[in-house]
């Protein structure tokens, strides 16, 4: 089998795979082909791809040699003009918002697989790019607050007085959630979360947050982990919680999103105006229109006084790390494709690789997908 890799465009600095992540392919037989200069902006040169057992090539050659195709983003118009019947291409395809493109691959007989629909099951967690990238996204969410807020995150006791710790108040705890109540706390922080889903409860405050708790709320185990849509009497109690809680804090992180849907509105306007002045909202849900109501997508805004970011993609600030656990978790699903011969293996019994799966023999195979964009 040959995979190529191929470079993202825009402001993208991920790769889909690093060097060790090529090695890896290498030792599993399969011929690895990489665009030229696909892993400069994660810090990977072309000689150490080459090093790996890895071919440099150019674009047009990469995808017209390979059988299957990897990135971290969807292809570019430029790639979909070369991609021909029969290729078999990953990456994350964010196919509920992407109808167009989902229509297109399969019109064109390209076997997708979105890695962002992964089943969330025990036995995919090693293939969990969301959580990967969530992990990094809480993380850099914290430092990028700390390093916009005008004031320190710890306490201090000096000789000018005592410097009281920032409140940081987290909307969400999935993993990007728990990893910024991790950070904050590291950081000296005074922490506190909301969650729909009681049965995360325990791990907030595992990791010394405290759980701010509205009664009433749905908690749908059927739903893999995600929150799930509320009713409206709840929804008046979360916004009354939250606010009560925002307008005393020094930063908000928000976090909360649902597959398939847009993000749940948590912070109003009203409360973005009655925040301190000097106050940091960093909102990673702002993709798919942000948990706070006056988020602008790939903005940073001052707002009443409030400075409101609105950054989906803070993994990519983190390149060289984000790369590293993005090819492990592609190297993990790429497994239950390839035999032991390095030979690709589509086992649609395999129910990773058919959940995973949008397109195939010129279909929308993934059910949700299919009732979401046809709708």
């Amino acid at each position: 089998m040959v995979l190529g890799i191929l470079k993202e465009s825009n402001d993208e600095r991920r790769v889909s795979m690093l060097p060790e992540s090529a090695a890896a392919l290498v030792k599993m037989g399969v011929t690895v082909l990489v665009e030229k200069d696909a892993g400069m902006t994660a810090f990977a040169t072309d000689a150490e791809y080459t090093t790996a057992g890895a071919k440099v090539d150019s674009k047009s050659n990469v995808i017209s040699q390979s059988e299957v195709l990897v990135k971290v983003n969807p292809p570019t118009t430029e790639e979909m003009g070369q991609f021909t019947e029969g290729k078999v291409f990953l990456a994350v395809l964010n196919p509920y918002f992407n109808g167009g493109l989902v229509k297109e691959l399969a019109a064109k007989n390209i076997t997708s697989f979105s890695l962002d629909v992964i089943p969330r099951t025990t036995r995919a967690q090693a293939m969990d790019i969301l959580s990967s990238m969530a992990t990094v996204a809480g993380y850099k969410a914290v430092l990028t607050a700390a390093n916009s807020l005008p004031k320190f995150f710890p306490m201090f006791m000096t000789a000018a007085g005592t410097i009281t710790p920032a409140k940081v108040l987290i909307l969400g705890a999935g993993v990007a959630g728990l990893q910024a109540i991790a950070t904050s706390r590291k950081l000296g922080a005074v922490v506190e979360v909301f969650d729909v889903r009681a049965a995360v409860k325990e791990e907030v405050t595992g990791i010394g947050g405290k759980f701010i708790e509205v009664e009433g709320a749905t908690d749908d185990k059927a739903a893999g982990g995600y929150a799930v849509e509320q009713s409206e009497e709840f929804k008046q109690r979360q916004a009354q919680a939250i606010h009560d809680h925002a307008v005393k804090s020094d930063v908000v992180i928000c976090t909360a999103q649902i597959p398939g849907k847009n993000a749940p509105l948590l912070l109003k306007k009203t409360t973005v105006e009655a925040m301190k002045p000097g106050s940091v909202i960093i909102d990673i849900a702002a993709s798919t229109g942000g948990n706070c109501e006056v988020t602008k997508n790939n903005e940073t805004i001052v707002h009443n006084g409030v400075t409101v970011i609105g950054n989906s993609f803070l993994a990519v600030d983190m390149p060289s790390d984000a790369s590293k656990m993005f090819g492990k978790n592609v190297i993990n699903f790429l497994k239950l494709i390839i035999t032991k011969e390095g030979d690709l293996n589509l086992n649609w019994d395999d129910d990773i690789v058919k959940g995973t799966a949008v397109t195939h023999n010129k279909e929308i195979v993934h059910e949700r997908v299919k009732s979401v964009i046809t709708n």
